[in-house]
């Protein structure tokens, strides 16, 4: 897709690797609006030259009323990019009432805004849908089963949809980041971290060649290491 001109919508989009996307599609042309919960965020982003909408997409009604302020605008791009961890601990009680928002941020959420997005993206000369799940949808790890159930949910939906969808002018993306340094990582998981703007670029690329996937970082030996054993894959993956 040539970037330039058209307008893309980022969820999550103002922090870590949604702000980055932003930026790099604003470099590029496009019209970007983003939308997040906070508004201190949604101001700073407007500094930058983004159109920021506030917007709670842990519910239907916050999708919906989302998708309505987008009435009688098109848009080119959809980028499902928000997403919270919703996890918890060896020995820690399952926080119910977080697993429920963390399940519909990472997964309902996405497919409620296709749903709503679909129709007029299938008017336009070409569209783009572009799924951020992770490599944690290939291959789970302990400390997180909320969240790599939600993106392998999100992973499987995705591909289902591209096929769907291959003879229309939409274009599937399934972006698969590796551990990034961002806000929701911080604390949580150690060693070598990818920066967001580098991950970013990554799922731009895949943009602007109509990939059907971004392998991003190390994900891309995840992938040959899962091609190669699923099992060895897993073993190793479960306990990073």
């Amino acid at each position: 897709m040539d970037i330039n001109g058209k307008t893309a919508l980022v969820t999550g989009g103002t922090d870590g690797i949604g702000l980055e996307i932003a930026r790099q599609l604003l470099a590029k042309g496009a019209h970007v609006i983003v939308c997040s919960r906070r508004e201190n965020l949604l101001a700073s982003a407007r500094l930058e030259g983004l159109e920021a909408i506030q917007a709670d997409l842990s519910t239907a009604k916050g999708c919906e009323e989302l998708a309505a302020a987008f009435a009688d605008r098109p848009i080119d791009m959809l980028i499902n990019n928000a997403g919270m961890s919703g996890n918890f601990g060896p020995g820690e009680p399952l926080d119910l009432a977080l697993t429920d928002r963390a399940v519909f941020l990472n997964l309902n959420a996405p497919m409620h805004l296709i749903g709503h997005f679909l129709p007029g993206l299938l008017q336009r000369p070409e569209g783009v849908v572009i799924n951020v799940t992770s490599g944690l949808a290939i291959a789970p790890r302990a400390g997180g089963p909320v969240y790599c159930a939600t993106k392998a949910g999100l992973r499987s939906f995705t591909q289902s949809l591209r096929h769907n969808l291959r003879d229309t002018n939409i274009h599937v993306i399934e972006a698969l980041p590796p551990v990034v340094d961002t806000a929701m990582t911080r604390g949580r998981v150690n060693g070598r971290k990818m920066s967001a703007k580098e991950c970013a670029a990554e799922i731009v690329d895949a943009i602007m060649t109509n990939s059907a996937e971004a392998n991003v970082g190390m994900v891309k030996l995840l992938r040959l290491a899962y091609s190669i054993s699923p099992a060895l894959a897993r073993r190793i993956m479960i306990k990073y």
